[in-house]
C-alpha cells in the first residue's frame, strides 16, 4: 500500500470529503430564501398551503444543514493531519477568513434555526419570519466567506510573503480578490438551480403520486419559474467567469478547451478524448475557430494552449470531461424549465416531464461537482495559485494510512448520500399520503376566510 503516492492519496481524500460537503451547503444556501418566500406568501394571503409547503421543505432544509454542518467538521481537520503546510504558509489569510464564517454566519444560523423549527406558536408570526430571513441571510454570509477564501486561493491578492509565510496588507484586496465577484454569482446561482430542481422533483413525484393539492402545484411552480430564470443568468454569469479565468489562470482555460498548442483561430472542441502521452486529442469533433471568438472575441485571436505552461498545467482529461458535463447539465435545465413553464402556462405539466423532473432531482448536484472538479482540478499543481503548490502543502504521513481513512470516509459518504436521498423520497411519499387521508384539510388547502389563488401560486 505504501507503494501508492500519498500526495494523490491526500488529494483524492480531500476531494471527496468536499464533493461530499459541497452538496448539502448548495442547497441549504437558496433552500433559506425559498422557505422565506413560501413564509411571506403564507402572512400576505393567508393561505394554508404556503404554510404546507414551508412545513414540509423545512424538514428538508434540517436535514440538510445537519449533514452539512457533521460533513464540514470532518473536512476541517484534514487542513491539519493532512495539509499542514496550507496553513503554515497562509494561515494568517485563511484563519481570519474561516473564523469570520463561524461568527457571524453559522451562529446565527444555528441559533434562527432552532426558532424556524420549534418556534412557531411560541414567538409571534412576524419573529418568526424574521427568523427564516436570518437563516437564509446566514447561509449566504456563510457562502460570502468561504468563497472569499477559495477565491483568494485562486487569484490571491493583498498580502506579502515574508519568511516563506502570507501577511496580509489589505483585507479589502483580499476579499475582493479579481476572481471572487464571478465565483460568489456563479455558486449562488448555481445554488438556486439545484433547489429549484429538487423542488420540482419532489413535486412531481408527488404529483404522480396522486397528490395534486395546492401545496405541490405551488412548490413545482416555484422550482420551474426559478429554474427557468436562473439558467439564462447563469449562462450570462459563466461566460464572464470563464473570461475572468483566461486572464489569471489560462492553463486552466487551455485544459478546459482542449487546446494543446498555442494558436489563432483556435476551434471550440465539442468531444475528444484528450491524450496527455502524444499531447493531443483523439476523435476530435471541433467548430473552428469558435474558441477564439468566444475567448478574445476575435476569430484569429491567440489562445494559449497547454505547451505554453510547460509543467505547471492541470491534467487535461479530468478538466476537460468536468467542463463538458457541467455545460450539458446546464443545458438540459435550460430545456427542462422552460419547457416545464410553457406546460405549466397551458393547462398543467404532462407525465412524460413529470417523470423527468423526478429523475432530474438531483441534477444540480452533478452539475455543481462537475464545475467544482474544472475549478479545483484546474488550479494543479497549485493549492495557492502562483505561491504555494499541493506538494509543497502536503503532510507526511505514509500512503497506508491515507489509504485506510479514505475507505472509510468513501463507505460511510456513500451510506449516508443514500440514506440522504431515500429519506427525502419517503418525506415526500409521507406527506402525499397525509394528504390522501380522509378527515384532513382539503387539497385545495386555504385558510378560512380565503379564496383559493392558483394563479398566483
Amino acid at each position: 500500500m505504501d507503494n501508492f503516492d500519498p500526495l494523490a492519496l491526500a488529494r483524492i481524500q480531500f476531494a471527496a470529503n468536499m464533493s461530499f460537503h459541497i452538496l448539502f451547503p448548495t442547497i441549504s444556501i437558496a433552500m433559506g430564501w425559498v422557505l422565506l418566500f413560501f413564509k411571506t406568501r403564507f402572512v400576505r394571503t393567508g393561505q394554508a398551503h404556503w404554510m404546507e409547503a414551508y412545513q414540509f421543505w423545512i424538514k428538508i432544509f434540517a436535514l440538510t444543514f445537519a449533514l452539512g454542518v457533521v460533513s464540514g467538521i470532518t473536512m476541517s481537520f484534514q487542513f491539519g493531519t493532512n495539509w499542514p503546510g496550507f496553513m503554515n504558509t497562509v494561515g494568517n489569510v485563511a484563519g481570519p477568513l474561516l473564523a469570520y464564517e463561524v461568527l457571524t454566519a453559522f451562529f446565527l444560523e444555528a441559533t434562527m434555526l432552532g426558532v424556524m423549527l420549534f418556534g412557531r406558536g411560541r414567538v409571534s408570526e412576524r419573529v418568526h419570519t424574521m427568523a427564516t430571513f436570518l437563516v437564509a441571510a446566514g447561509t449566504t454570509l456563510s457562502a460570502f466567506w468561504i468563497l472569499a477564501l477559495n477565491s483568494w486561493m485562486h487569484t490571491p491578492a493583498g498580502f506579502e510573503m515574508i519568511d516563506g509565510k502570507a501577511h496580509v496588507t489589505s483585507w479589502l484586496a483580499v476579499i475582493f480578490n479579481p476572481s471572487f465577484p464571478y465565483r460568489l454569482s456563479h455558486m449562488l446561482i448555481a445554488s438556486g438551480l439545484t433547489v429549484a430542481f429538487l423542488l420540482a422533483g419532489l413535486s412531481a413525484y408527488r404529483w404522480l403520486k396522486g397528490d395534486r393539492s395546492l401545496e405541490v402545484r405551488a412548490a413545482l411552480r416555484t422550482g420551474l419559474y426559478v429554474a427557468a430564470a436562473l439558467i439564462p443568468l447563469q449562462i450570462v454569469v459563466g461566460d464572464l467567469h470563464g473570461l475572468n479565468t483566461l486572464h489569471h489562470q489560462p492553463a486552466k482555460i487551455a485544459a478546459m478547451e482542449g487546446i494543446w498548442k498555442t494558436q489563432r483561430g483556435a476551434p471550440a472542441v465539442l468531444f475528444a478524448l484528450p491524450d496527455k502521452d502524444t499531447q493531443s486529442n483523439r476523435l476530435e469533433v471541433a467548430i473552428p475557430k469558435l474558441a477564439s471568438l468566444y475567448l478574445t472575441h476575435d476569430l484569429n485571436g491567440e489562445v494559449k494552449g497547454i505547451d505554453a505552461f510547460g509543467e505547471q498545467h492541470p491534467p487535461v482529461a479530468p478538466v476537460f470531461w468536468g467542463f463538458r458535463v457541467m455545460v450539458g447539465a446546464g443545458l438540459l435545465m435550460l430545456a427542462v424549465s422552460w419547457t416545464g413553464v410553457w406546460q405549466m402556462r397551458r393547462g398543467g405539466p404532462r407525465p412524460w416531464l413529470l417523470r423527468l423532473l423526478v429523475g432530474m432531482t438531483f441534477i444540480g448536484w452533478v452539475a455543481l461537482i462537475a464545475g467544482w472538479y474544472v475549478t479545483e482540478i484546474g488550479r494543479q499543481p497549485w493549492l495557492v495559485y502562483g505561491v504555494l503548490t499541493a506538494a509543497q502543502a502536503a503532510s507526511k504521513v505514509v500512503a497506508s494510512n491515507i489509504a485506510l481513512t479514505l475507505a472509510v470516509y468513501l463507505t460511510l459518504y456513500a451510506a449516508l448520500l443514500v440514506a440522504y436521498v431515500r429519506v427525502v423520497f419517503y418525506l415526500a411519499r409521507k406527506a402525499s399520503q397525509a394528504q390522501a387521508e380522509p378527515g384532513l384539510a382539503p387539497a385545495s388547502g386555504h385558510a378560512p376566510g380565503t379564496a383559493p389563488e392558483f394563479s398566483h401560486a
